[in-house]
């Protein structure tokens, strides 16, 4: 195997192509109590620092009855039970923990509605449900998945919390925060019929207009759509009957995921399962021309669905301690805004469902953003898209792999070494990423990159780079021994190595004829970002 190969892209600083808005910086998880501990303020923090544009959050089990207390895929808020005579009784307290945390952050929260509360449940068993790493997802099915049996208190639910939050932060500032419904009603949150959803949908859209007349509303929020026909019988029922029936709905909102296995000793990304739900979806909106103007929210867009799966007990997700899963995403955020310009359907944000679980050994393949306070590689990820603004621009690279054979073969033979570029009014920003579906070493590119129309002006160049050497948390952890017990220096040390990288003298600069030229190597699963100031 040789060591390296040539690679050659051009980005064309004079010719701009549209206003860049990211969709990406958009997260989500399943466990709301984590939100305001320690290590969660600081995140969601650091979410905050990615970009000049607030993140959204998006998490589950805003309205489920219990003690507040985490755990894997479980969270509580027991903000409504009833007294004696079966009137509601309304409790903001860990609702107020919670969106206090994301105000304090500068967050922005997209709010779910869900689930049922214990009250207004009337599943025949459990209402908690029972959770571990190795379960199968249909232990959780219990009581919360259950319809609002009195869809009148649930609306009232609705609108009392809506006022509330309006109240406490402020009428147009809750006014901006948007608004959905449930989540994957298809699959295993929801254990009504499609008409029951539909009208558990209804109320609760026109309860949150009724407290907010300017705040968005959206749903429904259905699994990823490709060779799933429940998925997509449910989503073109719910939006024959929003054509049909007109409750308020201000964006669509589905979700895709990839499908990681372990291929010949190691792991393999599915990357086009993700990409051909997104393609699913968007066709289906398109069925509908009397929706096509509406956004779309893609409210979880992952490489697979099991955020409090381990790798431990589930090896094909050991992609998620080291810079393979920052790759992942920039490869995956970038073509669904290929996606969306394709179905000529806005894309406003693409959720990525993973944040933190704390009381969890370090680096024990959750799909997380942290671990224990420690940054991971998938966030340098994140930082180095947060560092594009202003206006796209032209680019071309002789190893950008065509997304159709993507969605139809995946990045298994020849990698995909690809570029995107923008422009504001300091300078430009190239983002270089070299990815490939295996999990495997590979040669390295050598990148030659050439930036013409820009003039006579001097070049600044910064270079941030995630990869196996930089920007790598995981790479120190295991170079400590795999430490559990972390404290002092050392954890200085590895909380450090978690924060993006610059490089210094690895790539060179030369300016001729208006024409900017630099030469850099990139290995396999690795991303730079290349920010040249006038």
């Amino acid at each position: 195997m040789t060591s390296s190969y040539d690679v050659t892209i051009n980005v064309h600083a004079g010719r701009p192509t549209g206003a860049y808005k990211p969709l990406w910086n958009w997260f989500g998880y399943d466990e709301p109590n984590y939100t305001y501990s320690p290590h969660g303020k600081k995140l969601l923090k650091e979410l905050t620092e990615l970009s000049p544009v607030a993140p959204r959050i998006r998490t589950h089990n805003l309205l489920t009855s219990g003690d507040g207390k985490p755990a894997l895929k479980w969270g509580s808020t027991n903000a409504y039970t009833e007294d004696a005579n079966g009137n509601p009784v309304y409790d903001w307290t860990i609702i107020d923990q919670i969106f206090d945390a994301y105000v304090e952050a500068g967050n922005i929260p997209l709010i779910q509605i869900g689930f049922t509360p214990e009250a207004l449940s009337d599943f025949d068993g459990p209402y908690k449900h029972h959770w571990e790493p190795a379960d199968k997802y249909a232990t959780i099915t219990t009581g919360w998945t259950a319809p609002p049996k009195d869809l009148k208190k649930w609306g009232d639910l609705i609108e009392a919390w809506a006022r509330h939050l309006a109240d406490r932060y402020g009428e147009d500032v809750v006014s901006s925060w948007p608004w959905e419904v449930w989540n994957e009603p298809d699959g295993h949150y929801w254990t009504g019929t499609i008409p029951e959803f539909c009208a558990m949908y209804d109320a609760s859209a026109r309860a949150v207009k009724r407290a907010l007349p300017k705040a968005r509303v959206g749903g429904p929020h259905t699994c990823g759509g490709f060779a799933n026909e429940k998925a997509q019988t449910f989503l073109r029922a719910f939006l024959r009957h929003v054509v049909e029936n007109k409750p308020p709905i201000d964006f669509i909102a589905f979700h895709a995921k990839g499908n990681p296995v372990i291929f010949d000793g190691h792991v393999r990304m599915g990357l086009h399962k993700q990409l051909r739900d997104i393609e699913t979806n968007l066709a289906i909106i398109n069925e509908f021309p009397e929706l096509r103007h509406l956004p779309v929210v893609i409210g979880e867009s992952d490489p697979e669905g099991c955020a409090a799966c381990s790798a431990r007990v589930h090896p094909q997700n050991g992609y998620r301690n080291g810079p393979l899963y920052g790759v992942y995403v920039v490869e995956s955020m970038i073509r669904t805004y290929e996606l969306s310009r394709r179905a000529n359907i806005e894309i406003e944000g693409a959720v990525t469902w993973a944040f933190l679980f704390d009381d969890q050994p370090y680096f024990d393949g959750f799909r997380d953003l942290a671990t224990n306070g420690v940054d991971k590689a998938v966030l340098n990820g994140f930082r180095m898209l947060g560092k594009l603004g202003g206006e796209w621009l032209e680019s071309e690279s002789d190893y950008r792999r065509d997304i159709e054979d993507i969605m139809s073969h995946g990045v298994r033979d020849k990698p995909d070494v690809n570029v995107v570029a923008t422009r504001d009014d300091k300078g430009v920003s190239v983002l270089v990423w070299h990815y490939h579906d295996d999990d495997e070493a590979g040669p390295a590119a050598d990148i030659g990159l050439s930036i013409d129309g820009w003039g006579n002006r001097p070049a600044a160049l910064k270079h941030f780079r995630m990869d196996e050497q930089h920007s790598n948390s995981f790479r120190i952890w295991k170079e400590m021994g795999k430490p559990q017990d972390i404290a002092g220096a050392d954890y200085a040390r590895l909380e450090a190595s978690g924060r993006l990288a610059e490089i210094d003298n690895e790539a060179s600069v030369s300016i001729k004829d208006g024409k900017v030229d630099l030469k850099f190597s990139l290995p396999r699963q690795g991303v730079s970002l290349l920010r040249l100031d006038w």
